[in-house]
Order: C-alpha cells, then structure tokens, then sequence
C-alpha cells in the first residue's frame, strides 16, 4: 500500500531498523548516551565515527566497536569550535567516503548558584557547544548529504528547553534553539535529509553525579515511569531516527523522558 508520493516497501519491520552499508557520526561519542547510541548503530550493521574532546576515550570505544566486526574512526574535536568541525567532516569523508546519519549529541552545563554568576564565558562555553556546534556540523554534513540524495540527522535536546530551571537557563536556552534548529534544517535539507530530534529527559549519565539525588528521588514520583533512564534506553528512538524505520519523519521533536508531566 502506497500514500501519495510514497513507494511500497517489502521490508519486514526489522529490516527497516537495519543499518548495514551505512556510516554514522556521533558526537560526544565517548560516553553516555553518546556511548550506547555508537554501540547500538554497530550493532545494526554501521561503520561509526566516534568524535569528542578526549581522543583516548573516543579510541576506546571505538576499539569496542571494531570488536563487533564493524569499522570505526576515532576523531578527538571540540564540537563548540567552528573551526574543528570541517576537519571533523573532512576526517569523515576522506576515511569512509560518506555519512550517511549524523547525530549531534555533544552537550554540557555548567554549575551556577545565581544567575547573576553566570559570565559571558560561562554563556559563551554552553552555547557554543549545545546550539553552535549543532549548527555548524549540521550545515556541513548536511549540506554534503543532501547532494549525495540521502541522509538522516538526529539531535539530541533536552526537556530542559521546554520546563526551564533558575539553574540551567543557558543550557536550556542553548537546547531550544536545537529544537528550532532541528525543524529549520528539515526544511532547508528536504526532501533528500531528515532531520528530527531526540528531547532527552534525566538519563542517568555521568551529568547525573552533580545531581541532588534525594530531590530528584522525591520528584520523579510524578513522572508517567516514576524513574530516570538509562543510557541504553535512548537507543530506539536513535535507531528509529537513523533508519528507514523513520522514512516519513522529519522536523518531529520527540520527548524520550520517563513521562514528565
């Protein structure tokens, strides 16, 4: 069965999720949900490009991902650098010859009491990871997927960008314009580019250490789950977005976050 302006396919469902043949960039790669979601597009069969600050720690998980049988290119880069991300791009091109899913995923915080605290450094340094990066890696990639004829770009938000706190406000800043951004390139890079969103709720990653656990033990009772995630459980809406499983989404921004009223 066909829509309008779409083609029937054959695919069994869980070959839809199938990521043979195709090559995935994953920024802030070495960890987190960075981390599983590298291991997991292994696993469905992709050559992946590890990319962080810390280059030993991308190499260690791409050892991992080489000893499931797939190939893998450890790239250290500060994703908040303009300049970083064209030989992060060109690195990834030269060593495989294309990108098929782009994930921006490299974030980070920074700890303040009052807002009168945070200085233009502190701004600078969040924003310019969070939502510049997001821009710049996104417009090359991008850009050079969509003259191939294909691609799939997956950001990572954060509910932050929609229920601000006194304490993460240029985070949560930063993560709205990711969610912006996410719907603008589905428009600038279709029909050949999909572009979606993964909004992240609390995952407990190493972020998590500078939580006030017994807060959030008590909060979390109003979540749907009533819990935080876990790195893996991030993994399906990533594949979801990377693959063809998602052929008809693009511009979506979908909330992975335990049920957050």
């Amino acid at each position: 069965m066909t829509g309008l302006g779409g083609e029937a396919s054959g695919a069994v469902p869980a070959q839809r999720f199938d990521l043979t043949g195709k090559v995935a960039l994953v920024t802030g790669g070495s960890r987190g949900l960075g981390k599983a979601m590298v291991l997991a597009f292994a696993a469905a069969g992709a050559d992946v490009v590890v990319a962080s600050r810390k280059l030993d720690a991308c190499e260690e998980v791409a050892q991992s991902v080489r000893a499931m049988g797939r190939r893998a290119l450890a790239v250290g880069c500060h994703v908040g650098h303009w300049d970083e991300l064209a030989v992060l791009a060109d690195a990834a091109y030269e060593t495989f010859g294309r990108v098929d899913v782009l994930v921006n995923n490299a974030g980070m915080s920074l700890v303040y009491g009052e807002v009168g605290e945070v200085s233009e450094q502190m701004w600078d340094k969040v924003v310019d990871l969070n939502m510049k990066g997001v821009f710049r890696l996104t417009a090359l990639v991008g850009g050079r997927m969509k003259q191939r004829g294909s691609g799939s770009v997956v950001n990572v938000s954060s509910t932050g960008s929609i229920r601000p706190t006194p304490w993460i406000i240029p985070y949560a800043a930063a993560k709205a314009g990711v969610n912006s951004m996410t719907r603008g390139f589905a428009q600038a890079l279709g029909p050949e580019v999909r572009v979606n969103c993964i909004m992240a709720g609390p995952f407990f990653t190493d972020i998590a250490k500078a939580w006030d656990l017994d807060a959030f033990e008590a909060g979390v009772k109003r979540y749907g789950l009533q819990r935080g995630g876990q790195p893996d459980e991030v993994v399906g809406a990533a594949l979801y977005f990377a693959s063809d499983a998602s052929s008809f989404t693009t511009g979506a921004v979908l909330k992975v976050d335990g049920g957050i009223p």
